[in-house]
């Protein structure tokens, strides 16, 4: 484990038991928002247009959230067994700055900068490039 207190340990608990009582509430918010939503039909295309682009984006933020939600269930978790606060990669400790910052974080700064480096690379080579043409 990270140079992790007693009393450091605590508050980081603390901080992500906050945040996910937070995001149930959004998530649960947004869900009751794309029930009322459902309910409404408008005549008019444009209208319907519009209702089917907020819908589209409650989705992907209610997604997004859910993500974040797995990480800090996941963070707890590994803080009762006694492995938060250790690289998921490499198994170097995390510094305690980094976890204040984004307490649900699995990975050191090293790994996580490799792993973003790695999806920038996959994002390049997946995306066609602007002089390409195709037949």
């Amino acid at each position: 484990m990270a140079n992790l207190t007693k009393k450091k340990l605590k508050d980081l608990e603390k901080s992500l038991r906050a945040r996910l009582a937070e995001l149930v509430a959004e998530v649960d918010e947004v869900a009751k928002n794309l029930e009322t939503d459902a309910k409404e039909r408008f005549a008019d295309p444009t209208d319907q247009a519009v209702q089917e682009l907020d819908r589209s984006r409650h989705l992907r933020f209610k997604e997004r959230e859910r993500k974040l939600i797995r990480k800090i269930e996941t963070a707890l978790r590994r803080m009762q067994e006694g492995g938060y606060g250790e690289c998921v990669t490499c198994g170097a400790g995390i510094e305690v700055a980094r976890l204040e910052a984004r307490p649900m974080t699995d990975l050191c700064i090293d790994c996580a900068t490799e792993a973003e480096n790695e999806k920038r690379q996959m994002e390049r080579y997946e995306r066609p490039s602007a002089g390409a043409f195709s037949d």
